[in-house]
């Protein structure tokens, strides 16, 4: 496998460095996404509890026990309660604008890996064919067949090795946006049913 890979020539250095920091940046916010789906799972229910009986420092504490951009939009809510809903709804909204950029940390990077890794492993390809003619071209028709063999292989294995890196790059930039643009609707609603709470709440106390 080694030998392989060095066939693939010096076009392979960049390409398992994307490969690495691809790896690092997917296990990362997988775990990450997955902890906020987890705290997330019963936060409204737990909190629609305290909040419907007047315990809103209780309610604050719930917030702490949760990491996640909702459980930061609630507290931020519960802090402004005294305020309009207006004023409540800006509050959150500036909280949530805040959160937006943790969400999608590094996702820019997994995508531009996804893109080079492609165009990297091209640039192999080019680099072995420039050499395999240069060999046809220095020894004749036939050519050397070992040193031949070696530059064909650098272009096929540059290629091969680029689209193995680029490919789950793609797919998980995809499915990381989409979690991230469910996560902004999520936000969305729960600010909504947060208003609605604290309101219901002013009119019963």
């Amino acid at each position: 496998m080694i030998a392989i890979l060095i066939s693939g020539g010096p076009a392979m250095i960049p390409i398992l460095l994307c490969a690495l920091i691809a790896t690092v940046i997917i296990i990362e916010r997988v775990r990450y996404f997955s902890s906020i789906k987890k705290g997330q799972r019963d936060l409204l229910p737990r909190l629609k509890s305290s909040l419907d009986k007047g315990h809103y420092d209780e309610a604050a504490a719930i917030c702490d026990t949760v990491e996640s951009p909702v459980s930061r939009l609630m507290k931020t809510g519960i802090a402004y309660r005294e305020y309009s809903e207006a004023a409540i709804k800006e509050a959150v909204m500036n909280q949530a604008n805040r959160e937006i950029p943790r969400l999608e940390r590094y996702l820019s990077t997994l995508g531009t890996i996804a893109n080079i890794a492609t165009l990297l492993g091209l640039l192999g390809t080019v680099t072995g064919n420039i050499q395999a003619f240069g060999v046809l071209g220095d020894m004749g028709t036939m050519g050397n067949p070992a040193v031949l063999a070696g530059a064909i292989a650098q272009a096929l294995v540059t290629t091969a090795t680029g689209l193995i890196v680029s490919i789950p790059a793609i797919i998980f930039y995809n499915y990381f946006i989409a979690e991230v643009n469910r996560m902004i609707t999520e936000m969305e609603s729960s600010v909504s049913d947060l208003v609605l709470l604290l309101a219901a709440g002013k009119r019963n106390s």
